[in-house]
């Protein structure tokens, strides 16, 4: 018998993190966890590590870390802080799997060291593509780690490829990227100028973080995966198409040259491509019910609203660009998004901010990772002046 996998989760208090917890406990003899790390949820990665007995946890500061200590007294786990142990953690000797649940730009630095390292990378922080593409993929494939895609819509395509990429020999013609469209999906223009982030945050089918909830209902969060996708499956923007699918049943799908379409379906639960992430490539119990077709009943699907949307179509157009702007985009993005959440801008503000802010900023090639930090910073700066411009309206 294997002695189990050991597992680092970065963001563990998160949606993702919890979720991950909940297949690894039911499958303790395969997998123990490692180390933890948490942002600001300080008593709850408290009772976290109570629970699965960590050899590590790592938090976001100083006062954070004095503050777990005391909370874990008499525990061994040792606690850290900083970006520096979040690195640490995902690239240590004795990891074999990280899952890599950070949200945001936060979640590069430790997911590179985890690739560097050789680990088995579970990713559902695309903001690590969508960023730095190409420095990620060039160093997983130096490295030899194995990177699994965790978001639902690229476990799905995953599955639904041959050997996991986009290869034409294997007639593979495109990949359908499937969208719920939100809560927002039928709203006119009228109806999304004035969107509370109350109503931005309830989505219709998924349990998910603040950020990324809003994401989904301006359609961002699909433009981000569509440039995750082309990353991870090796193929160009024309070779994805959107497809706004309220149900949420089926993840993704994948077209072929011979006229099939191959579907990944499931009800939408996240402990379901975790498991997978965590297996492959072997399958085993997610705790997640097998779908009742009878109860779905009906599926439906449409083409996304890119005047409605567009956030959708910036995202699009940054990753043709290429360069920087899709890291611009990227961090343009969560500082529009935290503004709006705090009630300092509108919900079709978004869209005004990240357009404004690539407008700003003239284009440059990556030549290395400094220079997308460089671009991730200057975007911030700028999107905040933005900001400030529609805040003085």
């Amino acid at each position: 018998m294997h002695s189990p996998q050991q597992i680092t989760i970065l963001g563990a208090t998160g949606s993702i993190g919890l979720s991950t917890l909940d297949v690894v406990k039911r499958h303790s003899d395969r997998f123990n966890v490692f180390a933890l790390s948490a942002f600001s949820r300080v008593d709850e990665l408290a009772a976290l590590c109570q629970q699965y007995l960590p050899v590590y946890a790592v938090v976001a500061d100083e006062a954070s870390a004095r503050k777990l200590t005391h909370l874990l007294d008499g525990l061994d786990t040792q606690v850290l802080f900083g970006s520096e142990s979040l690195a640490y953690i995902a690239s240590h000797e004795s990891v074999d799997v990280v899952m890599a649940a950070i949200v945001g730009a936060a979640g590069l630095l430790p997911n590179l060291a985890a690739a560097k390292a050789g680990k088995r990378v579970l990713l559902a922080n695309k903001e690590s593509l969508v960023m730095s593409g190409q420095i990620f993929m060039e160093t997983v494939e130096q490295s030899g780690a194995v990177l699994l895609p965790i978001d639902s819509e690229h476990n799905a395509i995953f599955q639904c490829l041959p050997n996991g990429r986009f290869d034409q020999h294997t007639g593979v013609e495109k990949i359908l990227l499937t969208a719920s469209g939100g809560p927002f999906r039928q709203f006119t223009l009228d109806q999304l100028n004035s969107v509370t982030p109350a109503q931005a945050v309830a989505h219709p089918n998924w349990s998910m973080g603040q950020k990324i909830s809003v994401d989904s209902a301006s359609l961002m969060n699909k433009g981000l995966e569509l440039i995750e996708a082309c990353w991870l499956f090796h193929c160009s923007a024309d070779q994805v198409q959107v497809v706004v699918h309220p149900e949420s049943v089926i993840h993704s799908m994948v077209s072929y040259v011979d006229g099939s379409v191959i579907a990944q379906m499931g009800n939408p639960d996240m402990r379901t491509p975790i498991a997978y992430g965590l297996a492959w490539p072997e399958r085993l119990a997610s705790g997640v019910e097998s779908l009742d077709l009878f109860e779905v009943a009906q599926l439906n699907f449409e083409k996304p609203d890119l005047v409605r949307f567009p956030c959708l179509k910036h995202a699009m157009e940054s990753f043709r660009v290429g360069g920087i702007a899709p890291a611009v985009l990227n961090a343009s993005n969560e500082i529009a998004v935290s503004s709006f959440l705090s009630k300092k801008i509108a919900f079709m503000d978004i869209p005004r901010v990240v357009e404004g802010t690539l407008n700003e900023i003239e284009n440059r090639n990556v030549d290395s990772l400094d220079s997308i930090l460089e671009a991730d910073s200057l975007a911030r700066t700028v999107s905040k002046k933005q900001i400030e411009k529609l805040d003085g309206r």
